[in-house]
């Protein structure tokens, strides 16, 4: 007969409670110690954190230089559009200097079809004149003040445009040059 525990014994217990889970546990304590496959597994481990980063620097990389490209080519490319709208206007400029027989209206007629051409591509690249008004009061955002003049107005209103002022969208391209009057 195999000799009875005590069962008030609590170091019995946890013995035959070791000795049954023993087998696997004891396997798993054998692997950890095992220094040469410890190293394997870190050095796999390694490799592959090791290609990770490669691929990712790389990936990296590449998207860096992709948009360097693009970056380039809008710059490059950015006035096209604007071009393009203005090649039917340097054509009918060339076709009028071609033309050497015309009378003046008919001339005129085609400086005024080539302005309105220009005027036409001048909007479709959303770039606005600013042609303040007589009698407009004076911005120092937009305007320019050539001089001042006397007169019984309020001072820093606009009396004349000397020249138009162009805006492309909410940037000033050139103020509109005006005469304003002089503060009383």
């Amino acid at each position: 007969m195999p000799p009875q525990q005590d069962s008030l014994d609590p170091d019995a217990t946890t013995a035959s409670q070791d000795s049954a889970a023993a087998p696997g546990a004891a396997a798993a304590a054998e692997a950890a110690l095992d220094p040469a496959q410890a190293l394997a597994e870190l050095q796999a481990k390694y490799a592959e954190m090791s290609e990770a980063y490669l691929r990712a620097k790389a990936e990296t990389e590449n998207i860096r230089r992709r948009s360097e490209e693009e970056s380039s080519k809008a710059r490059k490319f950015a006035v096209e559009s604007f071009a393009s709208s203005l090649l039917p206007v340097k054509d009918s400029l060339e076709a009028a200097l071609a033309t050497e027989a015309g009378t003046a209206e008919q001339v005129l007629q085609g400086v005024h079809a080539t302005l309105r051409q220009l005027q036409s591509a001048l909007e479709s690249s959303k770039v606005a004149e600013i042609n303040p008004g007589a009698g407009e009061k004076f911005d120092p955002h937009s305007h320019q003040a050539i001089s001042m003049v006397p007169a019984d107005q309020e001072a820093n209103t606009v009396v004349t445009v000397l020249q138009k002022g162009y805006r492309l969208f909410d940037r000033i391209l050139r103020p509109a040059l005006v005469t304003v009057t002089a503060p009383k």
